[in-house]
């Protein structure tokens, strides 16, 4: 089973490993790519002006644009560590046991506008490039991961894929046959809805659940297995889809 989350636009700081070696990655075919945008987003790093616009940052976010500029020389972390936010707070890297974390190495990977999707455990340093970027000369950054993104992820898998990520970077590299999860909140009069804050939080929890199970779920209905034994309240929609709802 591979377990796919989305990136987080925050990302630790530091490391205490040798710098980024694309050769050292996971899903090599990867590699040429990751290469073409490494280097586009260095070079872009300096001009502060283009980068805020390519970026979409703001005149106080003049630190994500120097971690660019830094890209082949600073420490690196796992990327299980590097990710920040919501999401991974809820998955709670931190606390997982030695067998745990062998299962997340193995289970977990994330989605990356910058290196296509990487495996938790694959060294990389802090980075800003969303997955709605245009590099300027590059075009779109759909464009430039499709179809070859697809077929790594494909090749990495064995056996079901369970697709976390959010609708940019799943459209960066589609994975038709994966089981994907839909977060809604269920009000007390019956209707639902999507909430970005608790959307993020409950795939966090589903990725915990799924890393840390003793199960190896081989369709949607494992998957709802294991989250309903996780505490989560869930409906299987469809043979790709499973509904996690909240209060």
């Amino acid at each position: 089973m591979l377990v796919l989350l989305p990136p987080s636009e925050t990302k630790s700081d530091g490391g205490a490993d040798a710098p980024l070696d694309l050769a050292e990655l996971s899903m090599p075919q990867l590699t040429e790519t990751r290469e073409v945008l490494v280097q586009a987003l260095v070079a872009l790093a300096a001009d502060g002006e283009a980068s805020q616009l390519a970026l979409g940052l703001g005149p106080t976010q003049a630190d994500e644009i120097e971690r660019n500029a830094k890209l082949w020389v600073s420490p690196t972390r796992p990327a299980l560590e590097r990710y920040t936010g919501v999401l991974f707070d809820a998955l709670d890297a931190k606390s997982f046991t030695k067998a745990q974390k062998s299962k997340a190495l193995s289970r977990l990977a994330m989605g990356s506008a910058l290196f296509g999707a990487v495996r938790a455990g694959d060294l990389i340093p802090a980075y800003r490039l969303s997955g709605g970027s245009k590099l300027p000369g590059l075009g779109t950054l759909r464009a430039l991961w499709k179809p070859e993104l697809s077929r790594a992820i494909a090749a990495e898998a064995d056996g079901l894929v369970v697709d976390l990520r959010s609708g940019t970077y799943q459209q960066l590299g589609p994975i038709p046959e994966a089981v994907i999860a839909t977060v809604l909140t269920e009000k007390p009069d019956g209707t639902r809805t999507v909430v970005s804050h608790f959307n993020k939080h409950h795939k966090g929890l589903l990725a915990r659940a799924l890393t840390v199970s003793r199960a190896e779920p081989q369709d949607v209905r494992g998957v709802a297995r294991v989250a309903s034994k996780a505490g989560l309240r869930v409906e299987v929609a469809s043979d790709r889809e499973l509904i996690i709802l909240t209060d």
